[in-house]
């Protein structure tokens, strides 16, 4: 027969439980811009915004660092801009216990050119749907770098790899609408609307063609008299097409995290059930 002293017992539960009560919350991440992480001054900044806009103790939250190497091999493919460690300000908060639907709240007085629904236009074509985002900086910065925090987040929450046509086809639409406001000087939220619409009509009419990807862009340009040129119509729809085309890697990734939301995943495995089975093991003996 199988028996247990009281103290070792008091000893197992409190090795049991301990974990469960402080360790930090999984589904909350901070992903901190790379310069100001090193900064002090600026990593106050961030943390009080995050704290008032999202009500939570800091000292519950997950937290990584996003780095100009990291950001360099996202942009450097797309734009050709390379960044360096002093440059990536951009910061994010990840609550994925708010998961009903996607929300994206964005420092306006921050990030300049990159908006709330720009996020969530490109989070959902990587096949994110729920949780809710804050995204600031110390500093003025366009926040198109955050989408790579933004994503890395989601990873450390829900311990699922975005594949990387995903993340590259995600992270194109952000910099080429970026690219765009910048170039053309048009409303950032009526490009919003116009990718947003686009997209839509693409993935339920199946569209992979670029000439008639570019046939429905113009033809929104036009309805919504919206001013840019040629040629960003043309980036624009590689972008679109380059979404459609890995629908298949997306479609993956969401049943995988799906999934794994619909099971829960902040207990951790820990259960009172498995517990209490555990010390009738050692008590009653067998």
């Amino acid at each position: 027969m199988k028996r247990i002293t009281i103290p070792i017992l008091a000893l197992i539960l409190l090795g049991m439980l301990i974990p469960v009560g402080f360790a930090a919350d999984s589904n909350l991440v901070i992903t901190y811009g790379e310069s100001t992480y090193a900064n002090n001054d600026y990593k106050s900044v961030v943390d009080a915004f995050f704290v008032n806009q999202a009500n939570v103790d800091l000292n519950n939250v997950n937290s990584k660092v996003i780095t100009a190497d990291q950001v360099n091999q996202v942009s450097s493919g797309i734009t050709g801009k390379s960044y360096s460690s002093d440059q990536i300000f951009s910061s994010a908060f990840l609550d994925l216990n708010d998961n009903d639907n996607l929300e994206v709240s964005v420092d306006k007085s921050k990030i300049t050119t990159i908006t709330g629904n720009m996020y969530i236009s490109a989070l959902k074509s990587a096949g994110i749907t729920s949780g809710h985002v804050y995204v600031t900086s110390p500093m003025e910065a366009t926040g198109e770098s955050a989408l790579a925090g933004i994503m890395n987040a989601y990873e450390e929450a829900t311990d699922v790899e975005i594949p990387e046509t995903v993340k590259e086809a995600a992270n194109d639409e952000i910099y080429t609408q970026a690219e765009i406001v910048e170039n053309s000087g048009v409303d950032a939220e009526k490009l919003s609307q116009l990718v947003d619409d686009v997209k839509q009509e693409v993935s339920s009419d199946n569209v992979t063609d670029h000439d008639t990807i570019v046939n429905i862009i113009n033809n929104y340009v036009q309805t919504n008299n919206i001013n840019i040129t040629s040629s960003d119509i043309e980036n624009l729809a590689d972008t679109i097409e380059q979404v459609q085309n890995v629908q298949g890697d997306v479609n993956y990734y969401k049943g995988q995290v799906d999934d794994l939301l619909n099971n829960g995943n902040s207990t951790g495995g820990f259960s009172l059930d498995a517990l209490f089975d555990f010390i009738r093991t050692f008590t009653n003996g067998s």
